[in-house]
């Protein structure tokens, strides 16, 4: 298991379960049609592991502007 995935932190970046999922997807896709990796990617690193750790470090993120979703609240 994907530690991040673990814990709530990741969720709360992107703004709810849905949104990171729809993200992860779209991201996967992206990289199996043969987009370079936004992080260096590690040996042995699945595709949805690179995915988690480019949303860690703030590589990907849903563009609220464009899409008119509304974003998540800010956690104190």
């Amino acid at each position: 298991m994907i530690e991040a995935l673990k814990g709530e932190e990741i969720i709360h970046k992107v703004g709810g379960k849905f949104k990171l999922t729809a993200l992860i997807q779209r991201r996967i896709g992206e990289i199996l049609q043969g987009a370079k990796p936004l992080v260096e990617r590690q040996p042995g690193m699945t595709d949805l592991e690179l995915v988690i750790e480019e949303i860690i470090a703030d590589k990907i993120s849903i563009d609220y502007d464009a899409t008119g979703i509304t974003p998540p609240k800010k956690l104190h």
